[in-house]
């Protein structure tokens, strides 16, 4: 018995969607080849620095790792500050991102030099997916009250940054942290991905279950529908910074340095 059109057409559509579904879970759970090389990007209301614990870990681990200056201007122009320090990279490299720089690394993360992304509490769009609409469909974490704009520029301020950011932190180091904060433009969240390396490549997540700048119903829900491997990681949104340990960990998994 011939199949009618409209019968065909959905059973076609199927196929190619548990065939998308098929494939990013393959590629998210694929053992990653072997890297020495980590790069890892920073979102708003930091610097390079943020880094600096897991850096230390990383080395000792005997991992190059490097830190992108995330210029927080617009999305194209943060991208192309992690292309150039993934083009200087020798061989397979584990690309990271923490908070907004998950746009990054979903963009950047097509770059051949790429082997895993990793996900700290972080935005991971789809292609062209408008993230700021997503978000909305969770409820809006502490932390987006305490945005405050001279101009163009954001930047958290000191209450917000203490209690909403990098609420599990001791205080006087919170300050120092908020003191070296860079202030993000305008123009960089009106920002879209037009790729989504996530489908192509093995992927890791770290839900931080205490967050109040990112929603972390949103992260769990982003970690499952790119397939990734994730933990959950009892912090705010600073896990990079006050559970060091686990995100390392998390990183040698994607660089292929645990058995």
């Amino acid at each position: 018995m011939m199949m009618n059109r409209r019968i065909f057409s959905t059973a076609l559509l199927a196929g190619a969607a548990a065939s998308l579904v098929s494939t990013r879970g393959m590629a998210a759970n694929a053992a990653p080849p072997k890297a020495r090389n980590v790069v890892l990007v920073h979102g708003l209301f930091a610097d390079g620095s943020c880094w600096s614990e897991v850096i230390a870990r990383l080395q000792t681990a005997g991992l190059n790792a490097t830190s992108v200056q995330n210029p927080l201007t617009t999305l194209p122009d943060a991208v192309a500050s992690a292309e150039r320090v993934l083009a200087r990279q020798d061989g397979p490299t584990v690309l990271v991102g923490h908070s907004f720089s998950g746009m990054i690394v979903t963009e950047a993360g097509v770059h051949p030099n790429v082997s895993a992304l990793v996900y700290v509490a972080a935005r991971a769009p789809d292609a062209g997916e408008d993230y700021p609409a997503l978000a909305k469909t969770y409820p809006t974490p502490p932390a987006t009250a305490g945005i405050v704009f001279d101009g163009d520029e954001g930047r958290l301020s000191e209450e917000a940054f203490l209690r909403d950011f990098a609420g599990d932190l001791p205080e006087a180091k919170a300050k120092v942290l908020y003191a070296v904060q860079q202030p993000f433009h305008k123009a960089l969240l009106t920002g879209k991905t037009t790729n989504a390396a996530w489908r192509s490549k093995p992927s890791y997540y770290a839900v931080s279950t205490e967050d109040r700048t990112i929603n972390p119903d949103l992260e769990r829900f982003m970690a499952k529908r790119m397939g990734a491997k994730t933990i959950e990681v009892k912090a705010s949104h600073l896990s990079l910074i006050s559970q060091p340990d686990a995100i390392t960990q998390l990183i040698l998994e994607a660089a292929g340095q645990r058995p």
